[in-house]
């Protein structure tokens, strides 16, 4: 072959690589920029060369390529172009980086301008995400289409999912413009908040408009086979802000219902919006026709928001409630009700009329455990009127109004990591008996106290010996308490009757063996209170009687005592042979003996006469009835006895694969204490206190019992005398008391199974089972009666229980012996039941109510029905007798968007108004 031959063949394998590199980036160019027709807005700045970087990760092909455009130039009669100092400033023809992938491949057609990519196809385009089994890119035209494909089976599978921002729609099939930011979109299914929608036909105009053509609008889960929806032949949807719909019809379970509106607007909005609140009608027996919890709900910002609620009956009665809540995140939360009802029983100037004025304040407060770590602020309040439950028409909650106590506390405390630690609280509490009206408060009480300092102790090494662990430490609590009626709460009087008083206390202790398995405490207390109420008692001529008269001023009384114990711990154990099946009993004794000594401070007291003669004198202290006891006159010189005992078994487990034994508690403790004082004359031993207490049936049943045993007899009157019972022709001891309750709680399920549990009953003050009924909150009937609200969904096909129906059951049983005075009765005497069982999937059944064997009645009983129809929810509430009856009745939509479309029916009960 010649030299010129050569030549020839090398100058075209060159010119034919040229041609190759040219092509290759003016396609790059087309496809990245998606045709020639665009308008640059900036300027790019050249580079020597452009970079194609193809990634294979998992058979899967990512494409990320970047463009030169100093070697490929675009001739476009649209562009645009400055010119600054020569230099040319073009506007991008897209706004980012197309960036793409596929499992099995990608498909380019320079004939049609398509790339195909297949199989878990991805795009990625500034904020859009598109992904299906097949995405086709037509680069002239600008338009991505995505589609599903069919599986070996021949099912479709890969749905598209295109999300732009937190707008997520799934359809069968998309077309897009990324020019223009228009789609075309078939069989769209989307979520707004709680509704989905699904559209068979939806056209995006922007970022903020879309139309949709014969949709469903619903709360279902299942958006391809809802139980019910809203038929919609045109829809104008803007995301995030609202969803206007033409003709709307309502379809349940597929079947048209005659509900039909013209048009409907459905608000849609990711934070809280004001609004008004529709009420709820109906008719009771003493109010006439009313409407219920209506009102208008204020989103003031996003920390805090506020419900006005109200009540109008026909009769002139009314009701208002505000409603608040706040929450700032890692910082605290809390809420805040307010209820007050006016109600009128008969009509004005009958004889039976009442008017009655009735309210509630309930705040809950609390604090995040990362807000802070040295202090803590907490709030639990529930105050008013004794008779508001019990009263009110429009009940929160039915437990309450078996409850005889309302209870509140606010406390704030802080502690300071000094050397000795120092921790201080502040807190206000208030206790208020519903039957006697009687409220006591605590306004403040102060508490500081000072950490054990163990003055004789090595910095390091263990504190060992009676020297060693010698500590003290100070106590100081403070408190201003009040003792009024429901009816002067807050009023001049109330603060009037206020007692103060501080209390300082420094404890001194110390602990030691001896005899190696004998544990030694001693220990001395220092007690100082200051009183700023004191009383002064004397005889009055005037009124002929003894008369007591407040003393405000401050003035205070010194106290100390001493007390030491000794105990020890004894183990028995009895095996009775591993063949066995009870192979050993183990029996810990806690035995202790203890001392203590107070001496007499009679110098706190003085006398005053109880007649008019002047002759007969009686003592008084001035600090009787102090916030913090009195000094006592007669010293005490007491021995104490106790012993603990537990009982536990190891049986065989004839369950266990590994053949080992379990072991069984018997008795979780047994408690012997009784006291003998070496001071007195006579009746020197105190009664004797048995108490106990156990598990059975794997820790489902807690049994507890106890016992109050006298050895001394008692006269005719019921006083004791200086003889035992024995010698007086008794037994040892004589029973004065004893109780016992038991409360066994179990399930078809295997474990305990807790009880049904309402936040708003344990608020209100009621109990958190449901054995007084579960609460019936006639503001919001969307709750379940069975507190489902955190149940996972069980997915069946059958619509009833094949063998076993779930259920559960809660017993508490009660007596009380009372024979102080030989009266040798029951004093109290009951049994509570409370059950529930779930007759199919979603339908459930419950009931609550129990038998008084004392009063020989049954008490408050409550029937439950409940049929979850998965977006709907149906419930029956009744309390067939008693001072509460009450039935109610409720069909709705579960989701709160759609509240509104219900129908309930409540016959409230009949209330003795005073």
């Amino acid at each position: 072959m010649t030299l010129q031959k050569v030549s020839q063949i090398f100058t075209k394998i060159l010119l034919l690589a040229l041609y190759t590199k040219l092509f290759h980036i003016v396609f790059l160019a087309i496809f990245l920029t998606i045709g020639n027709h665009a308008l640059y807005s900036q300027e790019i700045k050249p580079k020597k060369s452009f970079t194609n970087k193809d990634k294979v990760k998992n058979d899967s092909i990512t494409t990320s390529v970047v463009i030169d455009t100093s070697l490929v130039k675009i001739e476009n009669p649209l562009q645009t172009t400055t010119k600054t100092n020569d230099t040319v400033k073009k506007k991008p023809l897209l706004e980012g980086i197309v960036t793409r992938k596929a499992k099995d491949f990608e498909k380019a057609n320079q004939k049609t301008k398509e790339l195909t990519l297949y199989n878990e196809a991805e795009l990625y385009y500034t904020d859009i995400e598109l992904k299906a089994g097949i995405i086709v890119l037509n680069y002239e035209k600008n338009e991505v289409y995505a589609g599903r494909i069919k599986d070996s089976l021949g099912n479709y599978t890969q749905y598209p999912v295109f999300k732009q921002g937190s707008n997520v729609i799934e359809p069968d099939s998309i077309r897009f413009n990324f020019k223009t930011k228009k789609a075309l979109i078939w069989n769209s299914r989307t979520k707004q908040g709680e509704l989905n929608i699904k559209a068979e036909v939806s056209k995006r105009e922007n970022d903020s408009v879309i139309f949709l053509k014969n949709a469903r609008i619903t709360t279902s889960k299942n958006i391809d086979d809802p139980e019910y929806y809203f038929a919609v032949s045109k829809v104008k949807f803007v995301p995030k802000k609202k969803v206007v719909v033409g003709p709307t019809h309502l379809v349940i379970v597929d079947v048209p219902t005659p509900l039909f509106l013209p048009f409907a607007y459905f608000p849609m909005s990711e934070k809280s919006t004001s609004g008004f609140i529709v009420p709820t009608p109906g008719q009771s027996n003493q109010q006439g026709y009313f409407l219920q919890n209506g009102g208008y709900y204020f989103a003031l910002t996003d920390y805090y928001d506020l419900a006005v609620l109200g009540d109008y009956y026909t009769n002139g009665s009314y009701g208002l409630r505000f409603e608040s809540s706040y929450a700032k995140r890692y910082k605290f939360n809390g809420r805040v009700n307010f209820r007050f009802e006016n109600n009128i029983q008969s009509e004005k100037g009958l004889p039976d009329y009442v008017k009655s004025k009735q309210y509630n304040i309930q705040w809950s407060h609390s604090q995040d455990a990362k807000a802070a770590a040295n202090s803590r602020f907490s709030a639990s309040v529930n105050l008013g009127s004794s008779q508001y439950f019990r009263q009110s028409v429009n009940l929160a909650n039915i437990g309450s109004s078996l409850n005889n106590n309302l209870s509140s506390s606010v406390s704030y405390s802080k502690t300071f990591q000094t050397v000795p630690q120092v921790n201080l609280s502040l807190s206000a509490t208030h206790n208020q008996n519903t039957n006697t009206e009687v409220i006591n408060m605590t306004l403040p009480t102060l508490q500081a106290s000072v950490d054990r300092i163990f003055p004789f102790a090595p910095k390091d090494g263990v504190k060992k010996g009676f020297i060693k662990n010698i500590n003290l430490q100070y106590n100081l609590r403070g408190e201003n308490r009040i003792s009024t009626a429901d009816s002067l709460f807050f009023k001049p009087q109330m603060f009037r009757d206020a007692k103060t008083g501080f209390q300082h206390t420094i404890p001194i202790s110390t602990n030691f063996k001896v005899f190696k398995y004998f544990s030694v405490t001693t220990g001395a207390s220092y007690n100082e209170v200051w009183a700023l109420n004191t009383i002064e008692k004397s005889f009055s001529t005037i009124e002929n009687k003894v008369v007591t008269e407040d003393v405000k001023g401050f003035d205070a009384f010194r106290t100390y005592n001493f007390s030491a114990s000794i105990g020890t711990t004894i183990y028995g154990t009895f095996n009775f042979g591993e063949d066995k099946k009870f192979q050993a009993l183990r029996h810990v004794m806690r035995p202790s003996v203890s001392y203590g000594y107070t001496p007499s401070f009679d110098q706190y007291y003085d006398t005053y006469a109880i007649d008019a003669t002047g002759n007969t004198y009686q003592e008084y202290t001035r600090f009787e009835g102090g916030l913090f006891g009195a000094p006592g006159k007669s010293y005490s010189n007491n021995l104490g006895f106790s012993l603990s005992n537990t009982f536990e078994a190891k049986v065989r487990d004839d369950e266990s694969e590994k053949d080992e034994p379990k072991k069984v508690m018997l008795l979780n403790n047994l408690n012997f204490s009784t006291s003998y004082n070496l001071a007195a004359d006579s009746l020197a031993w105190s009664p004797m206190r048995v108490s106990g207490g156990t598990q059975l049936f794997k820790q489902k049943m807690n049994l507890n019992f106890g016992a109050t045993l006298d050895p001394y007899a008692i006269d005719n009157s019921g006083r004791r005398i200086e003889k035992y019972n024995i010698d007086n022709g008794g037994s040892l001891f004589r029973l004065t008391s004893a109780n016992m309750t038991i409360n066994y709680g179990f399930s078809s399920a295997d474990g305990d199974k807790k009880g049904n549990v309402s936040s708003q009953t344990e608020q209100n003050g009621g109990r958190q089972d449901d054995l007084f009924g579960t609460g019936t909150n006639l503001n919001d009937n969307r709750q379940s009666l069975f507190n489902d609200e955190n149940k996972e969904e069980e997915e069946t096909d059958s619509e009833w229980y094949n063998t076993k129906l779930p259920w559960d059951l809660r017993l508490a049983y009660s007596v009380t012996y009372s024979n102080s005075n030989r009266q040798n009765e029951i004093a109290s005497h009951s049994l509570m039941v409370s059950g529930n069982i779930e007759l199919a999937p979603r339908w459930k059944v419950g009931a609550s109510s129990g038998y008084d064997f004392k009063q020989k009645g049954i008490t408050f009983t409550q029937l439950r029905f409940e049929r979850d129809l998965e977006s709907w929810r149906m419930s029956f509430n009744w309390v067939p007798f008693g001072p509460n009856t009450y039935w109610g009745f409720f069909i709705g939509i579960s989701s709160s968007v759609l509240s509104d479309i219900k129908w309930e029916k409540n016959q409230l009960p009949d209330r003795v108004f005073r």
